[in-house]
């Protein structure tokens, strides 16, 4: 089984803390998305939507959602499950992942992907050449502070977002408050439940 990431961006991190948080390693090769090694012929050999991470298994099947990465490792090795201890754990664990990257993930991007030059055409990951589209800048932007908001609420009275252990629901709500400081949108301080959350689970995953 062989691991393509790029460590530092936030779906690699989602795969990353996972296996750091059940001492899971793989042989894992680095593409280095500042320099657009994914558009080379050898990656796009591999994972022709250009995306990171990508897993092949040992059979040469393939898996580029993150997502599935997650689930498939988890059941390869289920010392300290992260997608919970019973079919409703599971489901309400998965529905969270869903929310999380829908509602916090892809507020970011839009803000991250829509300005610059460093995404000129590339307003979303893969081969697809597209124009940016600023007013989604301030849209993206609306949905972070809503996102904090609603983030803090759910966890008001937890530990964890699930059940009475980390799930892969904390790791990917971790990794996206980190991603949003990608676009300078800290943790507010309305958000003090939220805040000393992400603090707990920075000490958790050893941060």
């Amino acid at each position: 089984m062989k691991l393509y990431t790029y460590a530092a961006a936030p779906n690699p991190r989602r795969v990353g803390l996972l296996m750091k948080y059940k001492g899971i390693e793989l042989d894992t090769q680095e593409i280095d998305l500042m320099a657009k090694e994914q558009f080379s012929p050898a990656f796009s050999a591999v994972n022709p939507r250009l995306t990171l991470p990508t897993l092949v298994l040992d059979d040469g099947t393939t898996l580029s959602e993150t997502i599935a990465i997650c689930v498939y490792l988890d059941e390869l090795y289920p010392d300290k499950p992260v997608f919970g201890k019973t079919s409703l754990e599971r489901a309400q664990i998965i529905g969270y992942c869903h929310r999380i990257f829908f509602d916090g993930f892809t507020a970011v991007a839009e803000v991250l992907r829509n300005k610059g030059d460093a995404f000129k055409d590339s307003p979303i990951p893969g081969p697809l050449k597209m124009p940016q589209i600023t007013e989604l800048v301030e849209r993206g932007n609306l949905r972070i502070g809503a996102f904090h908001e609603a983030m803090n609420a759910e966890l008001a009275g937890k530990q964890f977002l699930v059940g009475d252990t980390m799930s892969q629901a904390d790791i990917d709500l971790y990794v996206v408050l980190g991603f949003c400081g990608w676009v300078r949108r800290a943790i507010p301080e309305s958000c003090s439940i939220l805040q000393d959350w992400f603090n707990s689970m920075k000490l958790a995953l050893g941060e």
